[in-house]
């Protein structure tokens, strides 16, 4: 594999591996919290949707991104309210709203548009253009480096560096604030967080709500970044490959960092059977290919890379003593 051909697939793996990383960033508030959330498919998804088609009606792709957030918002509120307030059984309640979600946004966009549940392709101002990071031009020339940094990590929307910078503001949060303390703490042990007199139902509930912005945000990049529009079933399982993720990298923000970036490198390797044909020496069957994230997605479920142990009070409904 020559030098060039492997810039483009790193380029290829940020781009693909930014849904997956704000999905397994939003998993990681809310687990953190101790509500398990199998429903983050269902919330990007309906990001994607809701991003689509405000952005076709609108020419404005941030008016989209607002009502992405809005609609994935809603769907986690939902959630928390079943999880939370009614201690209803959070695999459950994330599971039907990923089916509720795969109903809903075809028929919406079926009933705006009359185009199949797809939205109409989104072009100019509704969509992410690319960024040109400063002295990108500069040091292209530069050996190595440069070409990283001005074709690798230049020249991606604005949600690409949101999910990167989101990594470490996620890492402050959790471990520098009173805030993540005590949402670590709620998710380990919510009677000791409850006796200190904070309340577990308000951390709860705003985790969640921290997990539906960074799914509208994933899911927003998706019809508006990724691809040019919303199309049924557009998110491909890559909600449950960020679970995957998050349990790969241990619930950990840099880790979780690492991993998305190693199933985005796996996604964009599929998008190059050419690449795979020389370094094997054989061709590879395409479906073959397109299978090897949701095969690494098994692999680390079915716990061949270590044990991951999730947080203590991860989906068990909190009862206050009396």
């Amino acid at each position: 594999m020559d030098y060039a051909t492997l810039l483009q697939i790193l380029d290829s793996t940020i781009r693909l591996a930014t849904p997956l990383l704000l999905a397994c960033l939003a998993g990681l508030y809310s687990e953190r919290s101790g509500i398990f959330d199998i429903g983050l498919e269902g919330k990007m998804l309906m990001a994607a949707m809701c991003t689509g088609a405000v952005a076709a009606l609108t020419g404005s792709v941030w008016l989209g991104l607002l009502a992405g957030i809005a609609g994935a918002v809603i769907f986690a509120a939902i959630h928390g309210v079943a999880s939370i307030t009614f201690r209803g059984n959070q695999l459950i309640s994330g599971v039907a709203l990923n089916f509720v979600a795969s109903g809903i946004t075809v028929l919406i966009a079926q009933s705006l548009f009359h185009q199949g549940g797809r939205t109409p392709p989104l072009s100019g101002g509704a969509r992410f253009n690319p960024i040109t990071l400063p002295f990108a031009e500069s040091l292209s020339g530069v050996p190595i480096i440069g070409p990283l940094y001005s074709e690798v990590l230049s020249g991606h929307g604005a949600l690409v560096y949101i999910a990167l910078l989101a990594v470490p503001a996620t890492w402050w949060v959790l471990y520098r604030t009173r805030f993540g303390l005590r949402l670590r703490a709620v998710g380990e042990n919510p009677a000791s967080v409850d006796t200190a007199g904070i309340s577990v139902v308000r951390l709860r509930y705003a985790a969640v709500v921290i997990t539906g912005i960074l799914c509208g945000l994933a899911g927003a990049y998706m019809a508006a970044g990724l691809q040019a529009g919303f199309g049924k079933e557009m998110t491909a399982g890559r909600g449950y490959i960020a679970l995957a993720a998050l349990i790969f990298a241990k619930w950990r923000p840099w880790y979780a960092l690492m991993a998305t970036m190693l199933f985005g490198f796996f996604q964009a390797l599929a998008l190059r059977p050419d690449v795979i044909k020389k370094t094997v020496g054989f061709d590879v069957p395409v479906p073959a290919l397109d299978a090897l994230p949701y095969i690494l997605t098994v692999i680390v479920l079915a716990g061949f890379v270590g044990r991951a142990i999730p947080p203590r009070a991860g989906g068990e409904p909190y009862v206050k003593e009396r």
